[in-house]
């Protein structure tokens, strides 16, 4: 299944465009389903879509009883580190909406009194007590994705060694980009998801995109993932300047 383009002027339209499609999506998935599961993203760009869909003033009204709110990764890290995903999540949009904190379900923080791999166990059960009947995990309505310029996703790494096959939440302990331990969910449960949605700007992402559509797309981390209904791109001129010369 190809995937959508949507291509902008710069890093804040790809923000803006970002949340207001995510807006829409939650209002038709809450309108049918009982329950919503959504994968937020960090890095400048996912922070931004959070701070701009809060600004949005149909997002004060929605019906968040039904949604629930994780994260593709997290830096493991102290709750009240700036470096944290969630922390920057609560600070651009949480802190403006109406949303139960039991659906905001954030990783395992280092002063939580685990170490990462044990984190990354507890966490994997919390995962599966939202899951069907024998499934390990919920199937994601939306995931969205930031990119690394590594061409790395979540805390998913090129040249690193794959989780084991059937695990759901990972340990990384070395990550090439501090800080070093991070936990993240796998490809496993990222490519089950039924919207993969990438958020991407910046000149110094242009050779991982290229990457990303090429014939060879899963040398890189970005190009192993992909939506099972709708793989979706929201991505800045100069990022897609090398792939459209746009």
């Amino acid at each position: 299944m190809r995937p959508v383009v949507n291509r902008f002027a710069d890093a804040d339209a790809v923000a803006r465009a970002a949340a207001s499609a995510l807006l829409t999506r939650l209002e038709e998935l809450t309108a049918h389903k009982d329950s919503v599961h959504i994968a937020l993203t960090g890095g400048t760009v996912g922070i931004a879509t959070l701070a701009r869909f809060a600004e949005l003033p149909e997002a004060k009204s929605l019906d968040y009883a039904k949604v629930h709110f994780w994260w593709g990764d997290e830096r493991f890290v102290n709750h009240d580190s700036a470096d944290r995903n969630a922390k920057q999540a609560h600070d651009a949009m949480f802190r403006h909406l109406s949303v139960d904190s039991a659906n905001i379900h954030a990783f395992p923080a280092a002063d939580d009194g685990e170490n990462l791999d044990a984190a990354a166990v507890s966490f994997a059960s919390v995962l599966a007590s939202f899951a069907e009947p024998g499934q390990a995990y919920p199937i994601f309505d939306v995931v969205l994705l930031g990119m690394g310029p590594d061409g790395h996703i979540a805390s998913l790494f090129p040249e690193k060694a794959l989780p084991l096959a059937g695990a759901t939440v990972f340990a990384e302990h070395d990550s090439p980009k501090p800080p070093a331990q991070r936990l993240t969910f796998t490809y496993e449960v990222l490519n089950a998801a039924d919207e993969i949605w990438f958020t991407v700007a910046g000149a110094d992402k242009a050779d991982a995109v290229s990457v990303a559509f090429s014939d060879e797309p899963e040398r890189l981390p970005v190009g192993r993932v992909r939506g099972t209904q709708k793989t979706i791109w929201f991505i800045d001129e100069t990022a897609g300047a090398t792939t459209w010369g746009c």
